[in-house]
């Protein structure tokens, strides 16, 4: 039977590189929603047409498709405009997410592993046998948020565009992982969770 974990929590926490890690082990199918995300908003889709109806065709680059840290920048800005956007995009990022773990469960993976960093709002969690709670010290955070690249500016407003995400996902949670520090040691926790979880 497969197992579905479900990995959640801010922005620039470490889910992705979990993620890596549960992926690296043979049959754990790793889904990420933020991939599932712009592929729903290609050229020729309606969700990018309904997405450039709310924001302006300014949005849509010259090649067509989606212009994400422009739209990023206004959203992370204005709490509205981020609530449209996901009124949007999630029924269609969560429908497709469906899609892929049932197609991994078809192919009698040992694990699904759903990373998504709206996964309890947007109902997935609720579907999950696990669902670990990524957290990291706030300035780590934000030192990983500008090692990306992002200005410092915009690091505070998306850090701050999600509030007390990690206090609100918390009853969901089935383990919380906390990846500030040494990077072995959160590997370790991380095995051990897996283990926990079943897969030896």
């Amino acid at each position: 039977m497969t197992v579905r974990i479900g990995l959640t929590g801010p922005i620039a926490c470490g889910k992705s590189t979990i993620a890596g890690w549960l992926g690296e082990r043979p049959g754990v199918v790793v889904i990420d929603a933020d991939r599932v995300a712009r592929e729903v908003v290609e050229p020729g889709g309606l969700v990018l047409d309904a997405v450039l109806a709310r924001f302006g065709d300014e949005m849509r680059r010259q090649d067509g498709t989606l212009d994400r840290a422009a739209l990023g920048r206004i959203v992370f800005s204005d709490p509205a405009a981020l609530r449209d956007l996901e009124a949007i995009t999630h029924p269609a990022v969560r429908a497709r997410i469906l899609v892929e773990i049932e197609r991994a469960e078809s192919a009698e993976a040992d694990a699904v592993v759903i990373e998504a960093i709206k996964l309890v709002e947007g109902g997935l969690a609720a579907i999950c046998d696990e669902v670990w709670l990524i957290t990291c010290d706030a300035a780590d955070q934000r030192r990983r948020l500008i090692d990306r690249g992002a200005p410092p500016r915009e690091a505070d407003q998306r850090i701050a565009a999600q509030g007390d995400m990690v206090e609100g996902n918390r009853a969901a949670a089935t383990r919380t992982i906390d990846t500030s520090g040494d990077r072995e040691r959160t590997r370790a926790v991380v095995m051990d969770s897996l283990a926990a979880a079943g897969l030896p």
